[in-house]
């Protein structure tokens, strides 16, 4: 039960913060929200920021699952083609990804004095996936897997297109489309395969 009420609160404050921003966000709204009273949001969470620093941590280690994923032996092509398809089937079936690469951003802009470790975590971590990828897609390039070019400005643009689809989708909402896989590997995977 206390695991329930806990996503209930995850959940109400994810789609607040995404939607309203952690600023424009109160505990009363996250406990409205959630279906819970206010004494029981601060029986699990003494503060707001205590909340979303939690949610925003979560979100970090799924960023670091995917650096180990990426400095795998598998083939390049693989590892992405695969990651890729998670994004896609991720991005398809509900929001909590895209909900939570904006979170991560919120925390970064947002940048209050009680997160600095926290957004210090965040923006290595970040460097990290960065460094990851383009290491993966440089791998891909000499065994002729990707195309050519610089691999980290790859990686930043891979990136960035996933971001700005989390972006859409939340704005767009049921108009939202998402590019297939193919579409998003476009710029990386040579011509004809």
């Amino acid at each position: 039960m206390r695991n329930a009420t806990r996503e209930k609160i995850h959940s109400a404050a994810m789609e607040l913060f995404v939607h309203q921003g952690f600023g424009s966000t109160n505990v009363q709204d996250i406990a409205d929200t959630a279906g819970i009273s206010i004494g029981l949001l601060y029986r699990h969470y003494k503060t707001k920021d205590q909340l979303f620093h939690e949610m925003v941590a979560y979100a970090v280690e799924g960023l670091k699952r995917n650096i180990n994923f990426f400095e795998s032996d598998q083939s390049p092509k693989k590892v992405i083609e695969q990651f890729v398809d998670e994004v896609y089937t991720d991005m398809m079936k509900g929001e909590e990804l895209a909900n939570l690469l904006i979170l991560i951003n919120q925390s970064l802009l947002a940048g209050t004095a009680t997160a600095s470790k926290q957004n210090e975590e965040i923006l290595r971590v970040n460097a990290g996936l960065l460094d990851a990828t383009a290491q993966l897609i440089r791998k891909g390039q000499q065994l002729g897997e990707f195309r050519s070019g610089d691999a980290h400005e790859m990686a930043v643009f891979f990136y960035a297109a996933v971001q700005g689809l989390a972006e859409m989708k939340v704005l767009l909402k049921n108009n939202f489309i998402m590019p297939s896989p193919s579409v998003l590997t476009a710029f990386l995977f040579k011509e004809g395969e």
